[in-house]
This record gives C-alpha cells, structure tokens and sequence, in this order.
C-alpha cells in the first residue's frame, strides 16, 4: 500500500487572493492611509474618492467579484451579466456562445499543469491526498485526462467536499487498486470559543478498506497558515492541531491502529502550535523513518541539515507531513518526496523536471510525501 499527500495549489486556475502581488512593497502603506481616513469623523470630496481607490487597490471592493456570471447575447455581441447585478459588460471578440465562466481566477500555466500531473505519475500512489483542488469537476478531468498522458493509471473512486475556504481550496481524495473508500466525515463545523469555524480549511476523516479488507483512517488536515499577525495565526493552528489531536486520541482509544495524520499544517515541526500533534501523541513522521529516502540538495548543502528542514540535505522549510500511528510507522516499507517540480529560488538547489526553466512552470511551492506499508 502507498499513501502520498500532495498541495497542488490547484489543478487549472487559481484565485487571484492566492497570487503573489506585484504591489506587495506598497499595500502596508495604503494599509495605513486607509486607517488614517477612516479614523476621520468628517470626509470631504477628497477623502471620499481617495478611499474608493484604496477599496479597489486593497481588493475590498467586491462588486466585480462574484462567484460566477453569465454571458447572454444582445444585438449580436456577448455581454457578461453578473448573478446580482445588472450592470452588462460587452465580451469582446465572442461571437457565438452562451454560458458561465469563472471568475477572480488565473489560468496555471500548461507547462505546471502537466508538472502537476508528472508528480502524481511518478509517485504512483494507492491512496492520493490532494489539498487547494478547485472542485470535484476539475479533480475528475485532471484524473482521467492528465494523468494517462504519463503512463499513470486512473485512480478508481474520488471524493471531494467543499469546505469552509470560498477560494477554491478544496480537498480531494482518490483511490485505487482495489482500495475502497468506506466512509467520510467533515469537521467543516468543530468551532471555537466565539462559535466561528474552527477550520477555514476543512478537516476530514476518511475510513479506507484495503483489498486485503484491512482499515485505515486518514485524518486530512490543512492548517492555518502564517500571517501578517504571527501570534494570531499561532494560537489559531494550535487550536486546530489541538482538536485534530483529540480526533487522533478517540480513534486511538477504539481499538484502532492503522491510523495516518497528513496534509499541510503549515508550521516546522519545532513550532509550539503543532506540539498537541508532534509532542503530545505517538504519531511519528515519516521523514524520521530510516527508510525514508529522498535525492539531496547538490553541493554543500548535501551534508547540511536546515533547522526546520525535513532532514539532513533536504533543506527546503517543512509545511506538509504525513504523521503515522506506530502500528503504520512499524510496516513502513519506504518513504520519501516528491520535489522535482519545485522552482528552486535561490539555494539550495536540488534536481528538478528539464521543462521547468521558471517559477510559473513549478507544479507546486510544496512536495508530494509518499510511505508505502506491509499491510
């Protein structure tokens, strides 16, 4: 059995919130300036318009940003007409169509998307864990039309839920090889002390039956992620950690064994937020396993090991794990990452796909991590 967990940051367009922003030196300042007038108890002319820009500048001006809109013809031009609104904006150079289209999204470039799917071919998994899907759709054509293109089979079953995160940051699951998927349970609804969603990602908990009829629980988590305010993003993923922790432990207390923690939790293992999960419980990591195998960084940094790093020359910052019960942790066969299409910014710098020339071709920021079992 081999279980992998991939971070695709999606499969075909991504939205615009996620992106880097080429004014990124700038926003802390119209931060401030908007701070400023809104402090004001009297607006002139000025400060009224001023603030508008700002709204545009900062992304809080939503009247553009709806989920989806429609394109209707009039006077035989395609205008787009948005689902609560009435203003019309002409289409340009459409001619014959009718439909919806996507919006507040940016099309991933050919070359990552194939990247993306070389990954998943490579690792070849029975059991694949996909986190920032746009949704069940995109998933299913990215199985059946991307991955035969590598010589990977179609995996069988696919489940996806939508979670509590508007932006297209979905998690999907598949299986294959005869691997079954029993049973799903969400955590989209655990809240915390001021009854808001605990999770802005979600959490789930999926029951697989192996050929063998053996079960496995994987509990799928995707962290809060850093911040501008560390402190806050911090408590928050303890919090997080801390319940899916408690999940593990419930499991953990019925009598089950075969138990896998995976995902993103967005933190290195040192940070205090993740101590209810690395610290606090027998999950071990795979990294840890001495059959964890993975190509080193070329150089000097092939005998460095980065605090934070996943282990000794493989030092780009841990985000994503796959956290197994001790029963796993003992029949593990082989472990390892998937890294070879991540844009290498500066050093270290490891082996990477020959199409990848810059960063918009990286099928991802993070690895694909893989254990296969004796089960």
């Amino acid at each position: 059995m081999k279980i992998a967990t991939f971070n695709i940051q999606n499969l075909f367009h991504r939205d615009r919130s996620f992106l880097e922003k080429p004014y990124s030196k700038c926003v802390y300042d119209w931060i401030a300036e908007m701070d400023n007038l809104i402090r004001k108890k009297n607006y002139n002319p000025t400060d009224s318009n001023r603030m508008r820009e700002l709204s545009f500048l900062l992304g809080f001006d939503k009247s553009y940003q709806l989920p989806y809109a429609v394109m209707r013809r009039r006077a035989g031009f395609l205008f787009l007409k948005g689902m609560d609104y009435s203003k019309e904006l002409q289409a340009s150079e459409l001619t014959d169509w009718n439909g919806w289209i996507a919006l507040q999204t940016v099309p991933i470039h050919a070359i990552a998307i194939k990247n993306k799917a070389r990954v998943i071919a490579e690792v070849n998994p029975d059991i694949l864990l996909v986190q920032e899907i746009e949704d069940k759709a995109s998933l299913s054509e990215f199985n059946t039309e991307l991955l035969p293109e590598f010589n990977c089979k179609p995996f069988e079953q696919l489940f996806v839920i939508q979670g509590n995160n508007q932006g297209g940051h979905e998690t999907g699951i598949l299986t294959k090889n005869g691997y079954q998927i029993l049973s799903v349970k969400s955590h989209q609804y655990d809240t915390d002390d001021s009854g808001n969603p605990l999770f802005q990602n979600d959490f789930l908990e999926y029951e697989i039956q192996t050929p063998s009829k053996t079960t496995i629980w994987l509990l799928a988590v995707h962290l809060q992620p850093q911040e501008k305010d560390k402190e806050h993003s911090d408590n928050l993923r303890k919090k997080q950690a801390q319940r899916v922790a408690e999940v593990y432990q419930k499991l953990r207390s019925e009598g089950r064994t075969q138990i896998a923690v995976l995902g993103t939790l967005n933190s290195v293992s040192y940070c205090h937020s993740l101590a209810p999960l690395l610290q606090e419980t027998d999950l071990k990591d795979i990294p840890k396993h001495e059959r964890f195998n993975v190509d080193f960084d070329k150089g000097v940094d092939a005998d460095y090991f980065r605090l934070g790093a996943y282990r000794l020359g493989v030092n780009i910052k841990q985000k994503d794990y796959l956290l197994l019960s001790p029963q796993l942790f003992k029949n593990v066969k082989q472990g390892g990452l998937n890294r070879k299409a991540i844009w290498p910014n500066k050093k270290p710098v490891w082996s990477i796909y020959p199409n990848i020339s810059k960063k918009e071709h990286e099928a991802s920021e993070h690895p694909a991590v893989w254990a296969s079992f004796k089960i």
